[in-house]
């Protein structure tokens, strides 16, 4: 403490001295501060955060693309549904390509029912999937090793595929090691079908396996192989849709409104009007999560302001106790020639100083606040700067809002009376 007043100015070590002086009621005064800068802090740290996970999981969809995918119906259900509906279909896909305003390109996925996936190094539990050439580009998926399919491999009904991360290591144990094996150009058995690994995709995890009710790619532990290929050797039920889900790529974020309008039009009247599918807008999921996390900050940006205008009546108390309480000394400063702006400067140093520690102590409270949040929820937290310098800047001009008039009021006491006072 010593060492700290040292370097403070002798206008400004005065006012931490008398604050010193009285510190369990500076400190008891501090804390309405400490609540409110921490909650401004937590809240945008863990509002940033989840923003930007959001954000991920959406790019991980395509905020460009609109999805089509079969709904899961019971077998009496999707019975009935085939007498009008043929299910979500490759011609489909087609059809909303050639009719759906900015449409680039499609994307379409069928899962095959896997129960063995293995090679000469390793088993794995993970999911074969038959897909489009243009599949991973419109799921963002990168290749880390070799070669995506192209639509060659889907004209020829080849008999390749693309590993994801982890179904590569678990298939090919040693491939990330010294001397380890490369699973591109080894064969991997898929149910009764064997295949060459052309490609392994780069790691992607992201966190979770959905996102605002929407199932997401689990791209990880994952075998791709040509749709046409999939769809010509293995084995479906005859009732199923021919897709699982196809991908629409718009050209211009500004028009995806309209093509889900178009393409929802489409789907409905190609499907007899059955409801065996559903459309997901991921542009729209990001907004709909967008307005659930402002609702989230608008009620703790309120608790905040309610603790920063508890804090600053603190403020108000404390520094009206001190201008009681300091009469004398008062009447003193001014007898020997302090003016009225002097008495007010000093008092509000104090605010100042009060102000200034309950922002700092604020900033550590709201930093290990928001971590305790992430921990506990699972939350992603995020730093932005504006956001803590603007907790900051309310604290300091809500303590000298409220130190303004207990400072004016020390500044209009009378010399002589307070001189006199007991």
């Amino acid at each position: 403490m010593t060492r700290l007043l040292a370097v403070l100015p002798p206008v400004w070590r005065e006012a931490v001295e008398e604050l010193w002086r009285r510190r369990l009621r500076t400190g008891l005064t501090l804390l309405g501060l400490v609540f409110g800068v921490g909650a401004i802090v937590a809240m945008q740290a863990v509002g940033e955060g989840s923003r930007r996970e959001a954000l991920r999981l959406v790019e991980s969809l395509g905020l460009h693309n609109l999805i089509a995918q079969a709904r899961t119906q019971d077998e009496d259900a999707r019975r009935e549904t085939r007498e009008r509906s043929l299910g979500l279909s490759l011609a489909d896909a087609r059809a909303a390509l050639a009719v759906v305003p900015g449409a680039e390109r499609y994307a379409a996925e069928k899962a095959v029912k896997t129960y063995a996936i293995f090679s000469d190094h390793g088993r794995s539990d993970a999911q074969a999937s038959g897909v489009s050439p243009d599949y991973f580009a419109l799921s963002s998926l990168r290749i880390a090793n070799g070669r995506a399919l192209t639509q060659a491999d889907d004209d020829a009904l080849a008999a390749v595929a693309v590993l994801g991360h982890q179904a590569a290591t678990d298939l090919f144990p040693d491939s990330n090691g010294p001397g380890g094996s490369d699973p591109v150009g080894q064969l991997v058995k898929v149910n009764h079908v064997w295949v060459e690994v052309v490609g392994v995709l780069a790691d992607r995890d992201l966190g979770k396996d959905q996102f605002e009710g929407v199932q997401l790619g689990l791209e990880s532990n994952r075998v791709y192989l040509p749709l046409a290929s999939a769809l010509a050797r293995f084995r479906f039920q005859p009732q199923d849709d021919q897709l699982d889900r196809f991908w629409l790529r718009i050209d211009d974020p500004a028009r995806l409104a309209a093509g889900a309008g178009v393409l929802g039009a489409v789907l409905e009247q190609r499907h007899g009007g059955e409801a065996d599918y559903e459309l997901v807008v991921p542009q729209q999921l990001f907004r709909q999560h967008q307005q659930t996390q402002r609702i989230f900050q608008v009620v703790m940006g309120a608790i905040a302001v309610i603790s920063l205008v508890v804090g600053g009546i603190g403020i108000m108390n404390i520094m009206l106790a001190n201008v009681l309480e300091r009469r004398r000394e008062i009447g003193l400063l001014r007898a020997l020639g302090a003016r009225r702006r002097d008495v007010i400067a000093q008092f509000l140093r104090e605010a100042s100083v009060i102000c200034i520690s309950g922002a700092l102590l604020g900033l550590l409270f709201g930093t290990a606040l928001a971590y305790a949040i992430a921990a506990f929820a699972g939350w992603q937290v995020a730093w932005a700067p504006v956001p803590i310098l603007l907790s900051t800047t309310v604290c300091a001009l809500v303590g000298l809002a409220f130190g303004v008039y207990p400072a004016r009021q020390a500044a209009r006491l009378d010399p002589i009376a307070a001189l006199r006072h007991e």
